[in-house]
């Protein structure tokens, strides 16, 4: 493994979890803002993050064209509640016993919404505007297995962000979506 990679993923990640802290923050989420993707400091994550290491997308994105899963992703999805794949379980109501989305708690939108603008803002770097993460989703394969309650929300901040920005978002979040 290359000196660059394990330099350049240890990059990536830092700044990730730096934005994301700092969005955090700025709505009141300090814990989930400290412990953010703690697991990709992992063996299981990161050793597979700085394999797969390229700088402009998810080392995940890599794996899976190399041998058909992620296995970072993995690990990392069942660790990290801000992620709507965590919250995916077998359902009695789905037809045998098929899986089905659960809503996720406001907190644990909020941070998937802060995780995707820092993950644009990451990859993106100064050519980001607020309408990358909005973009991001859209461009999705399929519709993903989230909660309509929760695809509701998420999709709500992200259009909210593109149109009006981050202080407007922000606020909004800290004052209706977290507010008690």
């Amino acid at each position: 493994m290359k000196i660059e990679n394990i330099l350049g993923h240890l990059k990536t990640i830092t700044t990730h979890k730096r934005i994301v802290r700092e969005g955090c923050f700025r709505v009141g989420l300090y814990r989930q803002g400290l412990l953010h993707d703690l697991s990709k400091f992992s063996p299981t994550e990161f050793l597979v993050g700085a394999k797969y290491y390229q700088g402009d997308r998810s080392p995940n994105n890599a794996e899976r064209e190399a041998i058909g899963y992620s296995s970072a992703w993995l690990h990392h999805k069942g660790r990290n509640r801000h992620h709507y794949e965590y919250w995916i379980d077998y359902s009695t109501k789905a037809i045998e016993g098929g899986m089905a989305p659960a809503p996720m708690p406001k907190k644990y939108v909020v941070e998937m919404f802060m995780d995707r603008i820092a993950a644009s803002k990451t990859y993106n770097k100064e050519k980001y505007t607020d309408s990358h993460p909005l973009m991001y989703f859209q461009s999705g394969k399929g519709e993903p297995m989230m909660h309509p309650e929760t695809r509701k929300l998420l999709l709500k901040l992200l259009t909210m962000l593109s149109k009006k920005g981050e202080a407007y978002t922000f606020a909004y979040i800290k004052k209706v979506v977290l507010k008690k």
